[in-house]
């Protein structure tokens, strides 16, 4: 993980992290693509301005990001393909979990690499749902800082 920096998202980079989602979205055979380039961009904007989205940096190349709302609802985490299992996610989650007491987020339930990670991290799994844009069954997983 050395030289990884975690660091807020600005408005401008709201292409830059698009193409990550893109990238990871086009890895998962399972996962439909529900919105146009012009969409995500768009989506991607909004959630840099009305919450916390933070990115993950290897010499100022965007591997990652985690979007949240103030609540701390996790809205998306996604790494660059060729990036997965170098410990980005990893410092993506815990940079989310460093001011929080609790986070909350849905996973799709065909992303077991994804679901085994947020057990690792300690989210605990709570219902099933289906009331995602891509129609597919999610999990509700919660985790809570231990005192």
């Amino acid at each position: 993980m050395t030289g990884l920096r975690i660091t807020r998202a600005r408005g401008w980079e709201a292409e830059r992290i698009a193409l990550v989602l893109r990238a990871a979205v086009a890895d998962a055979a399972w996962l439909p693509s529900v919105r146009t380039p012009r969409e995500e961009r768009q989506l991607l904007l909004a959630m840099i301005r009305r919450g916390d989205v933070f990115v993950a940096r290897k010499a100022r190349r965007i591997v990652g990001f985690l979007a949240l709302d103030r609540a701390g609802e996790v809205h998306g985490l996604y790494v660059l393909p060729d990036q997965r299992g170098t410990g980005v996610a990893l410092a993506l989650m815990d940079h989310a979990k460093r001011d929080r007491d609790r986070l909350g987020l849905f996973a799709h339930a065909q992303n077991l690499r994804a679901r085994r990670f947020y057990h690792r991290e300690g989210f605990r799994p709570m219902a099933l749902g289906a009331g995602n844009d891509e129609k597919l069954t999610e999990i509700r997983y919660e985790w809570e800082r231990r005192p």
